[in-house]
């Protein structure tokens, strides 16, 4: 992993932009709607940018770049000019203030570079490829721009809305993110369009009664993490724990939910004690084990069992 995903909040924070054309433009455009405090340096800019100065939705220096433009205020900087010895210095002077700093479309000169979105309101999908492919990261934005709900962020400003009320209701960490899984998996959920329909479903869910018990998964794994079906993964985004036998490859393992206890086991006698605590706990659960693998069976008994994909 070459680059660490980072949602950064720039909210009131000052960001420094040197170069005042067409691609100052869209980064500006980005970065006010996160709400940051953007100051421009450039002897001209863009119609666009003048509109957006002249609302006092950002501020100009209309002057050539010099090191001393360069202040500890700065949280961040853009160098966007199509001199790339000019962008270079920006480089080297932000670098020196210890200061983050970008050189579009210049991955070298970049301490950060942003990736493609999906916008969803309060719902942000970034997808990269570190630079590596743009033309790709595209690609995989449109596939997921028709993959989600347009009602994606109403669904969060909703559950945002009633953090404190199922709180009342359901004091349990556990219990509210069943609940929550249970919610945004009901058919009707896509279809809410306004507040109340997202009020009627909630009330009806919240006080149904709903029975607890435990759900053992076995997963096959092999060597290409690819090969795990739809189901596979789903299932090991809901796990409480995952055991895993101690061949196991790390990807399959790494792919569970993050908080989610993992347990590696040698024998058939260790998982069997581990997996009486499950269903005394009434725990969700993912076992990995080898393909083929025929010494589990009695312990598998009639558990959704999941083979792996073929290539």
């Amino acid at each position: 992993m070459q680059y660490f995903p980072l949602f950064l909040d720039l909210s009131n924070r000052a960001v420094l932009v040197v170069g005042g054309g067409e691609v100052a433009c869209r980064k500006i455009d980005s970065l006010l709607r996160a709400g940051a405090q953007v100051t421009i340096i450039s002897p001209n800019i863009e119609p666009y940018l003048q509109r957006l100065v002249e609302q006092d939705k950002c501020v100009w220096i209309q002057n050539f770049y010099s090191s001393e433009h360069i202040r500890a205020e700065y949280v961040q900087v853009w160098a966007t000019t199509n001199n790339p010895e000019l962008n270079h210095q920006v480089y080297a002077d932000a670098k020196k203030a210890r200061i983050l700093v970008n050189v579009v479309d210049d991955q070298p000169f970049c301490d950060f570079i942003t990736p493609a979105m999906v916008n969803r309101g309060r719902i942000q999908l970034a997808i990269s490829s570190g630079g590596a492919s743009p033309v790709l990261v595209r690609n995989i934005r449109e596939q997921l721009e028709s993959m989600f709900a347009q009602n994606l962020g109403y669904q969060a400003e909703y559950a945002a809305s009633k953090r404190n009320d199922i709180k009342r209701v359901l004091p349990s960490v556990d219990d509210r993110r069943k609940f929550w899984e249970r919610f945004f998996d009901h058919p009707d959920i896509e279809h809410c369009k306004t507040r109340q329909q997202f009020e009627t479903l909630y009330q009806e869910m919240l006080y149904a009664e709903v029975e607890d018990k435990a759900s053992i998964t076995w997963i096959e794994y092999g060597e290409d993490v690819e090969l795990l079906p739809l189901k596979a993964l789903r299932l090991m985004q809901r796990a409480e724990k995952i055991f895993h036998e101690q061949f196991c490859p790390f990807g399959f393992v790494d792919l569970v939910r993050r908080d989610a206890e993992r347990e590696g086991f040698i024998s058939e006698i260790e998982l069997a004690a581990f997996l009486e605590d499950v269903r005394r706990d009434k725990l969700r659960v993912c076992v990995f084990i080898p393909p083929n693998s025929t010494k589990y069976h009695l312990l598998r008994g009639d558990d959704l069992f999941i083979r792996l994909g073929k290539a």
